[in-house]
């Protein structure tokens, strides 16, 4: 089971959190991460972080990153509720789950996901602030990061 949402405009996690728990936590385990937009880009204040999407192709892209967590580790269920649009700093911008009869599945599985998010998913991010407007593209450690799952 996967779900798996895009979400224009505010979005509550411990909400989301509690409601997969009630789901989902009779499986054994559940692992669960919130991605918050940074107040701050290299020394630069940040006030709000845009993300861009193109409907359909984005969704596309979040379901094929959740559909390939399923099917590499032992997990009973998935979640991945991202925003787009514009995010003000300190607010929710992602929040992945995952469920299973043992930790380690779903460590890894919440851990794979947020790699393939932070470097595949279709969005356009921009960071806008009082001194800085620039495209942010996947860093060095992001390509790192994903590496790590090609190996095994």
């Amino acid at each position: 089971m996967c779900d798996i949402r895009l979400i224009d405009g505010p979005f509550e996690p411990a909400q989301v959190h509690t409601d997969f728990l009630a789901r989902f936590g009779a499986y054994g385990a559940v692992t669960a991460f919130t991605g918050v937009v940074r107040g701050d880009a290299t020394g630069q204040a940040v006030d709000y972080l845009y993300l861009d999407w193109y409907p359909g192709m984005t969704e596309a892209s979040l379901l094929a990153i959740g559909e390939a967590a399923a099917a590499r580790f032992e997990v009973r269920a998935l979640c991945i509720h991202h925003r787009c649009g514009r995010i003000d700093a300190g607010e929710p911008v992602v929040f992945v789950a995952a469920a299973a009869a043992h930790r380690r599945a779903t460590f890894e599985a919440a851990d794979y996901m947020m790699d393939r998010l932070k470097s595949e998913a279709a969005f356009w991010k921009r960071e806008v602030g009082e001194t800085v407007d620039r495209w942010v593209e996947p860093t060095a450690r992001d390509a790192e990061d994903l590496k790590r799952w090609s190996k095994t």
